[in-house]
This record gives C-alpha cells, structure tokens and sequence, in this order.
C-alpha cells in the first residue's frame, strides 16, 4: 500500500480506502450481507488500508452500525470518517445542516460507531436554507469539544469551497471523480491544490460499471443509486459506458490486471488526486481493489481511456 498525506495534519492515509455505501443495504442498493460486509473491512485493514468513509445516511445507520461492531480492538488502526448534512424526514431525504441537527446527527454516529471520536467529520452535501457559517461554526464546537479532529466537505463547488476554508480549518474534500464523470472535479482540483488541502476521489467505478461486469443492461430498481446517482446503465449513457469499459478491459487484460484495478488506477493517477475510495462487499473485492495501487499506466494509456472517439475494440 501507498501513504499520502492528509493535507497538514501529519495523517498519512492510504491511497485506496474503503467506501461503505453498499454495505448499508437498503433501496440504494438492495439487501447486505453482514456477515460478507465485516469480512470486507477485515480484508481492507489486512491489505493495507487504514481508512474508512462511511454516513449515516448509508442505510440509515446500518453501515455505521456494522462498522461500530467490526473495528472493536482494531479503532486505533482506523483513520475513521463520517459525514453529517443528508437528514430522512417522513416525506424522503433532505439537506440538512441546521446546527442542532448536526449535533444530533454527530451523537447518533458517535453511539452507532461505538467511538467517542470521528477523525475526519465531513459535510455531505451543501444545505442551501442553512449559512455555511452557522453549520462551520457548530463543528468547530464539537472538534474543540474532542468529538471531532478534523473537518472535510463533500460535492461543494469552487466557490463553496473558497467559503467553507475562510470559515474553518478545512482539511479534505471530496468529490465523485471516474473516467464517466470527471469534469465537474477537474474544475476543483487547483483550488484544492493552491489551499494544500487533500482530495478523495469517490464513484471511481461508477458504481461498478468500470468492473466490467455488465455485458447488457441491467434490470435496476428505480430507488437503487445505480439509476438515480450513477446514471450509467441506461439507453445511450449505458452505451457510452460500454465503450469505455472496451477500452478499460484492453488494458487490464494487457497488463494482467482486473478492469476495477485500471479504473481505480487512472484515479489514483490524476494529479491533486490524494486518494480513491472504493466500496466492496465482499472480502475479494476488497483485496482487489486494494491492489490497484500496483497498477502503472503506460505511456498513452491515460489519453486512451479518456477518449471517447476510440472504439477499444480487441
């Protein structure tokens, strides 16, 4: 495994961690194994890497409550990070970051995680009805109280980001980043470069598509994330997905190495990219993913996979 640093705070994180949506089960993304998701993790910390992203949003606290279960004798390994801000109300999921609620949500992370502090305490998405300032504000409170050691922001924008650093110490963003969905992010990086904040790139996979595993469509549920978050797997944008993953599947077979590992390596390989979260469900796919590491590109092969007017015919 590879270390990097976690923008200034003399954290290294490894390059790959560990992603934990599918673990939370629910309608994002039908039922979890419990028992295949502990052996995940295990296999993650047992391959190298030594930090975990996970929300309560994730299957409305499931993943935070398997990770709670798991890592007891082993949070010390952990460099372990969480999320507040997306809030389920009766009428569905909303973005929420009114101080209070961030209060709330933060115990109820601390409880299910059965952890008396979070090491990087995240902004899931932005609130536009609540000031950046008042949400800040509240997780400054709760790092100087020692629930929180540092702070991170998910999906801002430039300009969003430019606010939240002149507002508190900020020390980690993240944002999807794939070879399907790249230019929103590209947009961010040199901000994220010019503050020396760290990056971690989520989505590498596309939500799996970039494993190659889907030869046709797939007969996905409309409340699955695979239809409304990772927008690859229909119509045109499913055959735009398929020529790339020729593309990816060239290369990987080249190599000897698995299309995950060349998807995961091309983000590992983006300049400001500091790491790649990787969601698993199983065991194999967590020691697979984390081997993407060892993956070089050659000479070409970035401008290869990223354009779009090549076949990647065999």
């Amino acid at each position: 495994m590879q270390y990097a640093a976690l923008a200034r705070t003399g954290v290294q994180l490894s390059r790959i961690g560990l992603g934990t949506w599918a673990m939370g089960g629910s309608t994002d993304w039908g039922p979890a194994d419990d028992e295949a998701s502990a052996s995940a993790v295990c296999a993650a910390l047992d391959s190298g890497v030594n930090w975990i992203d996970t929300a309560p949003i994730y299957g409305f606290g499931h993943s935070e409550e398997i990770l709670g279960r798991v890592l007891k004798g082993r949070r010390q390994q952990v460099f372990l990070a969480t999320k507040c801000g997306l809030v389920r109300f009766a009428k569905g999921v909303n973005h929420w970051l009114k101080p209070e609620s961030v209060r709330k949500e933060l115990e109820d992370s601390l409880c299910r995680l059965q952890t008396d502090y979070i090491d990087l305490y995240q902004i899931h998405w932005p609130d536009p009805a609540t000031p950046l300032a008042d949400t800040l504000a509240e997780l400054r409170r709760q790092q100087q109280a020692g629930k929180i050691r540092f702070i991170g922001v998910c999906n801002f924008s430039p300009e969003l980001l430019a606010q939240a650093c002149s507002l508190a110490d900020i020390v980690c963003v993240q944002g999807g980043y794939s070879l399907l969905d790249k230019q929103k992010t590209r947009q961010l990086l040199p901000m994220v470069q010019e503050k020396g904040l760290a990056f971690a790139a989520y989505g590498a996979l596309g939500g799996g598509i970039l494993s190659a595993k889907y030869k046709k469509e797939a007969n996905i549920r409309r409340a699955d994330a695979r239809s409304y978050f990772y927008r690859f797997y229909k119509g045109e944008n499913f055959v735009r997905s398929s020529r790339l993953v020729q593309r990816v599947r060239q290369i990987a077979q080249r190599d000897g190495v698995t299309p995950a590992q060349v998807a995961l390596g091309w983000a590992l390989n983006a300049p400001g990219v500091t790491a790649v979260l990787a969601g698993a469900r199983t065991a194999a796919q967590a020691a697979e993913n984390a081997l993407a590491i060892n993956w070089r590109p050659q000479p070409g092969d970035l401008e290869f996979l990223e354009n779009e007017n090549e076949s990647g015919g065999n």
